[in-house]
């Protein structure tokens, strides 16, 4: 396979300009609608970006689960697949491809990644439980909660930083660790989680040499290691770049290191292969048979898993991609660019960047916004009425209520611009950069939202909001002064 990453080309005038290393074989057309109209439909949408129609977005930036672009190799193995509700040969091709990736002999497929938590969660959690990791998803929060467990997020001191030159902000913290085991005993920590890379601290990848450590404790304990695999391309692309020892190893051979590091891995195939779908893998026969019942009660059979088989195919082509630096490159090489020239422009971003998406500092950003009123949220329908671009807050709205009904502020306020495998292009990222960098110039007209609909469990997705002031307006009349116009 020819290697051609994107970080590797260089231009003539000493310039780090990312390029599409792909040619555009098929498009979809975009609407930028005027901002009155966009502003009627956060309206609509209770100031929830997750509530827009995509007939009313411009750049789709809310994330990469289900929306990377699929190659062309994807989209025609759909076409030989064996529509079979048991013993598919669509299932086996994908099973070969997991135990080629990741080095795991026993499959279980499911609908998404949740649902994989949903399974790992009940096969291996009891109440009083205390799962230590390097830090949580929100899903995989509510699924060991559900169960009884407690999160425990034992992250190192750099991770919360918004600016820092530390370059795995994911790793976990080993002095902690040994406290948890120590504090809940080692039967009460069902599994060790790790996740590649960290959603909700800005996409940050963690070292393998950290790998090995939390292994080694893992294994004087007795106690199993799970692997969030779902942004594992991503993470071994940042191992080969940043950590010395695999500076000249294969994408490949970085992923086997990982996984062998892991007694369970799984994954979220809406990431990891641009395609639906996900699944559990083990080489241990006993932790399959764990989950194994609980796949075909929740999911469906064992060798479908929820999902279609035309998914199934693309996701083993998908698998296999994930090896191929220069896919896995272009999204890290974008989000790069976009937070360099923000950076550059004094505009609160996470650094190092990180995967899935540019992330920035919504607290920096409005730090006259009270984290009470979400500044993270506002920030997203704030720049999505300027420039039509759909973010996703990743903060307190994403967060819980304790038991006394008082908001667990978020530990950051992130406005996440997702990068999308293969899905954008130079142009339309500077167009972000531009509408970002405006938006800060007139940052203080943005004010604060409040819940009118809150429900109860993981409220980001259908909570509806409204402004804590007439702010949206007063943005909108600076917008059309600046631009002279309504786009």
């Amino acid at each position: 396979m020819i290697q051609n990453p994107t970080s590797e080309i260089k231009f003539s005038n000493g310039l780090n300009i990312p390029v599409e290393l792909h040619k555009v074989r098929m498009v979809q057309k975009l609407f930028l609608k005027p901002v009155d109209e966009r502003l009627a439909a956060i309206e609509k949408g209770g100031f929830n970006t997750f509530q827009l129609n995509t007939l009313d977005i411009f750049l789709d930036m809310l994330t990469d689960s289900g929306t990377n672009a699929m190659s062309d190799n994807q989209i025609a193995s759909m076409l030989r697949a064996d529509d079979a509700y048991a013993g598919s040969q669509s299932f086996y091709r994908m099973e070969q491809a997991v135990r080629d990736v990741f080095g795991k002999h026993w499959v279980l497929p499911v609908h998404q990644g949740r649902a994989a938590e949903n399974i790992i969660s009940q096969a291996f959690i009891k109440k009083g439980d205390a799962i230590p990791m390097n830090y949580h998803f929100t899903t995989t929060k509510a699924h060991m909660e559900l169960n009884g467990g407690e999160v425990l997020e034992i992250y190192t001191e750099e991770a919360l930083k918004i600016k820092s030159d530390v370059l795995f902000k994911g790793n976990i913290d080993i002095n902690k660790l040994n406290d948890v085991i120590a504090k809940y005993g080692k039967e009460h920590v069902p599994f060790i989680r790790l996740e590649a890379s960290t959603n909700l601290i800005g996409g940050q990848p963690f070292s393998i040499q950290n790998m090995r450590e939390v292994k080694k404790v893992a294994d004087k304990h007795g106690i199993i290691i799970v692997l969030d695999a779902s942004l594992i391309g991503e993470n071994a692309y940042f191992i080969k770049k940043r950590e010395e020892e695999f500076k000249n190893a294969s994408i490949a051979d970085i992923l086997l290191t990982m996984c062998s590091l892991s007694d369970i891995v799984y994954f979220s195939s809406r990431k990891v292969s641009s395609t639906r779908g996900g699944g559990i893998c083990t080489n241990s026969e006993e932790l399959f048979m764990k989950m194994r019942d609980l796949v075909v009660l929740f999911e469906g059979f064992t060798t479908y898993g929820g999902m279609s088989v035309r998914e199934i195919e693309a996701m083993a082509i998908g698998l296999y991609e994930t090896t191929d630096e220069t896919v896995i490159s272009q999204s890290p090489s974008f989000i790069e660019y976009a937070v360099n020239e923000l950076d550059k422009s004094g505009i609160p971003v996470v650094t190092p960047a990180g995967a899935l998406g540019c992330h920035i500092d919504a607290m920096g950003f409005l730090p006259h916004v009270p984290q009470a009123e979400y500044p993270a949220g506002a920030l997203a329908a704030a720049l999505y009425i300027v420039s039509g671009i759909r973010g996703m807050e990743r903060g307190t709205i994403s967060s819980v209520r304790d038991d006394k009904g008082n908001d667990v502020l978020a530990d950051v306020e992130l406005l996440r611009l997702a990068f999308p495998r293969r899905v954008f292009t130079l142009s339309q990222t500077m167009f972000v950069v531009d509408r970002v960098q405006w938006l800060f110039k007139n940052r203080e007209l943005i004010g604060g939202l409040k819940f009118t609909e809150e429900p109860a469990v993981l409220r980001f997705f259908n909570g509806r909001l409204t402004p804590t002031s007439n702010w949206p307006e007063k943005l909108i009349a600076k917008f059309k002064a600046d631009f002279g116009g309504s786009l």
